[in-house]
């Protein structure tokens, strides 16, 4: 059971994470949490999707195609957001050994992929009318196909070991080797010369775009990310009853 691997920190710094490591707490404050992130993520990814794709002006050069940037922007921050959070549960679980952190890797590694994958898809259906090609190798592109292959390399890899822990392992260290590819997602634009634009929205400088467009897409990311945050909750809840529930038959069959 996951219980039974609970133990406790060598470090003070580690107390607070293994805080969370009992499943029957986790499982009380993800309940809680459950029909709040799905609901938030409801209401705002209906109204940032509804108010861009029905309300917001089409723009001077792209016309209607850029309505596909609601769905493709906030895919994108997710995209790197999802392997970051991936690689946060890695360190985790390498340093301090805490049992949830390898369980939320597990069910990450699936949001995070789809998310990457729903990205590549309405990043290939508006590069067809702007660019006149499905894909080109342009360098961001590129790094987040990349990125999708290292989702899937450690979707199947902490599943080709016979010994969970052994999968956990391969799977954190490839996730910790894969984050070099983030910055270059993130600067690729700004280091080669590339197709794809450059960002938009920066934290040190003003949107370059408008208020009538900037508002629904902030408003799609808040629902996107509190969706990504619900799905894995949701995983993450039935992975721990699984463990709970296969630790009790496994139990309940050695006292037999």
């Amino acid at each position: 059971m996951v219980a039974s691997t609970a133990v406790a920190p060598p470090q003070s710094g580690g107390r607070s994470l293994h805080r969370f490591a009992n499943p029957g707490r986790f499982l009380r404050i993800a309940a809680r949490a459950q029909p709040w992130l799905t609901g938030v993520a409801l209401v705002a990814s209906v109204v940032g999707l509804g108010w861009g794709l029905l309300f917001a002006p089409a723009d001077w050069q792209q016309g209607d195609a850029v309505r596909i940037m609601f769905v493709h922007v906030p895919s994108a921050w997710l995209a790197s957001f999802g392997y970051m959070a991936l690689a946060v549960c890695s360190v985790i679980s390498l340093i301090w050994r805490h049992p949830l952190a390898d369980l939320a890797a597990v069910e990450i590694g699936p949001v995070g992929a789809g998310f990457t994958g729903l990205c590549l898809v309405t990043g290939s259906l508006w590069g067809k009318p702007m660019w006149g090609a499905w894909w080109v190798w342009d360098a961001r592109l590129t790094s987040v196909l990349v990125l999708f292959f290292l989702y899937l390399g450690h979707i199947a890899l902490v599943r080709a070991f016979d010994d969970p822990v052994r999968g956990y392992r391969a799977g954190a260290i490839l996730a910790l080797v894969g984050v070099v590819n983030l910055p270059i997602i993130k600067f690729s634009v700004d280091w080669w010369n590339t197709l794809h634009q450059p960002a938009t929205i920066t934290l040190m400088g003003a949107p370059t775009m408008a208020v009538s467009m900037l508002w629904p897409l902030l408003i799609c990311a808040v629902g996107f990310q509190f969706a990504f945050f619900a799905l894995v909750t949701a995983r993450l809840r039935a992975a721990v009853m699984e463990r709970r529930i296969r630790g009790l038959l496994m139990a309940r069959a050695a006292g037999a």
